[in-house]
């Protein structure tokens, strides 16, 4: 049978289902992996819609499409792909990118300690494995440069009002907020409903009342948002609960207050929330810093260096995590059918 697309996928996850595209794809022009994700972007956003809506995918999904690295120390390119955007960075879905390399034996993995560098949009990736019988059982990734963009905000959030926020940046622009400020809500599975609602509306206002700017990605702007607040695990040391978007918000139409939770403890989430709390003076470099998901289970961070990235004071992390694979997945694009980038739904969709 003719199709006119099939797509080979591992399936992974660390609680967040993060799908590697192995093959399928044709050639991506492009002298950077970033210049390749802005013409995959352009031209052929079918893709991203075809593997991460329904049927084949769902609002929590993220996909990461493997390609030829372009710069000389690079062992493999990766391309981000999400419900909304094209991440410039993202920690879970590297850890994710790195376990199906060294497992499926598309690049050589070596025992105890397999290190590599990938290239990501948002440029070179340095990479440790540590990998035990075939597995990978840990990745540490050093991030690029992350930053306080801005540290005890007060936006006006309608139907909330006055909200207190961070922005940092850790590969993505996240908006911050401390759970505490809402009386009743509690960083649990069970309270899932009400955190993407008063996230969703949090990161909407910051998109409107606060800048943000990258030197290097100019355009950029807060895609994502955080609800922060202690953990009661001895194991952690802050819990986290983030939303990603799966459409737009309009105030008119209370129907789009929502999102889709992060199911793993986020790596770049990780990575701005240390920003923040560097900025404050509450993390200091080579503190271990460990942040817990909704599930439970946990990134360790570190801060291993601050650096200068613009004029701009910057530091710079360390995530460590694991990721499992659950499935391999050959995908198909029937040519009678109709929906040919896939459909969302206003039940489960914003």
């Amino acid at each position: 049978m003719t199709f006119k697309r099939m797509i080979h996928a591992v399936d992974t996850h660390a609680g967040t289902p993060m799908r590697v595209i192995t093959g399928g794809v044709p050639h991506i022009p492009g002298a950077t992996v970033y210049e390749k994700m802005k013409w995959l972007e352009a031209n052929d956003d079918q893709l991203r819609k075809l593997v991460l809506r329904e049927p084949r995918g769902y609002p929590a999904h993220c996909c990461n499409l493997l390609v030829p690295p372009c710069h000389p120390e690079a062992d493999a390119g990766y391309i981000i792909m999400e419900q909304v955007e094209y991440p410039m960075m993202s920690g879970g879905n590297t850890i994710s990118v790195v376990t199906v390399l060294l497992e499926m034996g598309i690049l050589p993995m070596k025992e105890p300690v397999t290190e590599l560098m990938l290239e990501a949009p948002a440029g070179l990736i340095r990479v440790r494995a540590d990998c035990a019988g075939g597995k990978v059982k840990a990745v540490t990734f050093r991030n690029v440069p992350a930053f306080a963009a801005h540290i005890d905000a007060e936006i006006d959030v309608p139907h909330l009002g006055k909200v207190r926020v961070d922005v940092g940046w850790g590969g993505m622009f996240y908006v911050i907020a401390d759970v505490r400020q809402f009386k009743g809500l509690e960083l649990k599975p069970e309270h899932g409903g009400e955190i993407v609602r008063i996230s969703a509306m949090i990161r909407q206002a910051a998109i409107e009342q606060l800048q943000v700017n990258h030197p290097d990605y100019p355009g950029v702007g807060i895609t994502i948002s955080q609800l922060s607040g202690p953990s009661d695990d001895p194991k952690a040391d802050w819990k986290n609960a983030v939303t990603m978007a799966t459409g737009p918000l309009s105030w008119d139409d209370p129907a789009t207050w929502t999102g889709a939770l992060d199911r793993c403890p986020c790596g770049t989430g990780t990575c701005a929330k240390m920003a923040t709390l560097h900025a404050k003076g509450e993390l200091k470099l080579n503190q271990p810093f460990r942040h817990q998901g909704l599930l439970g289970n946990i990134y360790t961070g570190h801060l291993v260096d601050e650096v200068t990235l613009h004029g701009r004071k910057a530091v710079v992390p360390t995530i460590t995590g694991t990721s499992w694979i659950y499935g391999m997945n050959t995908m198909v694009l029937d040519p009678d059918d109709p929906f040919t980038e896939g459909f969302t739904i206003g039940d489960i969709w914003a």
